[in-house]
């Protein structure tokens, strides 16, 4: 009988993007893949609440009574599939009893994903030395094949990627690599949409990092932290204008679904396969899956 494989999926206390999580959990699963979770102190982790309901988002969302009529938030919140998939996953004890960050250990798993998501209870995630750590293992560590365990990141996972120094040469991980994360031109629209036409009380809440004083504009976005931590600058991929479909991958007005992979863009380079936000989320986890059956070959 075959073994079943085991993929980790740490993940921060809160605020993680509930599409990139439960799609993974539910396409991975179905494939027979065990995922297991992970967080800092070991008690379930939450999603962003506003990709769940879209509540919040737009401008009235402190007025008594509106807050419940979305209109940015229907635009930018989860899809209904993915919110179910969320629910199901709320009852998987895997979830509910995730183990600790501290206890984890690269060759217990046969592969890593690692999800994103933008608000600020990420922040320890993308920052947490032993989870860095940790990503840098399963890249370092090769078999008598010279392959690393299969690593999968999207949107923000692909930041904590890039900030795992590889123990070895000393370097970021993806340095070397080709990878795709979420597009500065993306993270932009979804800020600026928000920032000036939606909600007031937080008006850089689709902003992980800042800016500091006498930085460019887009200096602490997503695309240009992982581009700094790469061998070279192009070896971040975008859609190519050429791409057929090129609006529909890159407008963010669509997403995939399991049976129309058209809006999605997905980057794999070896044993690492990345992608850029919630809508190339079946994509991403299908691509992974078989990766992962490829590793082990079946």
């Amino acid at each position: 009988m075959t073994e079943t494989m085991t993929v980790l999926m740490p993940l921060p206390s809160a605020d993680f993007d509930p599409t990139e999580v439960a799609i993974s959990w539910q396409v991975l699963t179905t494939q027979g893949i065990q995922v297991v979770f992970a967080t800092a102190d070991g008690q379930r982790a939450h999603a962003d609440a506003m990709m769940l309901s879209g509540q919040g988002l737009d401008p009235w969302a402190g007025v008594p009574g509106l807050k419940a009529w979305p209109l940015l938030g229907r635009l930018l919140r989860a899809r209904a599939d993915a919110v179910a998939a969320y629910r199901r996953l709320e009852e998987e004890p895997s979830f509910t009893h995730p183990r600790t960050w501290a206890e984890l250990r690269h060759q217990d798993y046969q592969g890593l994903l690692l999800p994103g998501g933008h608000a600020p209870g990420m922040r320890t995630y993308l920052e947490s030395a032993l989870l860095q750590g940790l990503v840098a293992d399963f890249f370092d560590q090769r078999d008598a094949r010279g392959r690393h365990r299969p690593v999968a990141a999207i949107c923000h996972g692909v930041v904590l990627a890039a900030r795992a120094r590889s123990k070895v040469h000393g370097v970021s991980v993806l340095h070397g690599r080709r990878t795709t994360a979420l597009p500065w031109a993306m993270e932009r629209s979804a800020w600026y949409l928000t920032r000036y036409w939606g909600r007031r009380g937080d008006p850089d809440y689709y902003r992980t990092y800042r800016e500091q004083p006498g930085e460019p504009s887009g200096y602490r976005s997503v695309e240009a932290e992982v581009r700094r931590a790469l061998a070279r600058s192009e070896d971040f991929v975008t859609v190519p204008r050429q791409t057929q479909g090129f609006w529909v991958k890159t407008s963010g007005l669509w997403r995939d679904r399991p049976d129309k992979a058209a809006p999605a863009w997905v980057v794999r380079d070896g044993d690492y396969v990345s992608a850029r936000w919630p809508g190339d989320a079946y994509t991403f986890a299908r691509t992974y899956a078989e990766m992962l059956t490829t590793w082990r070959g079946d």
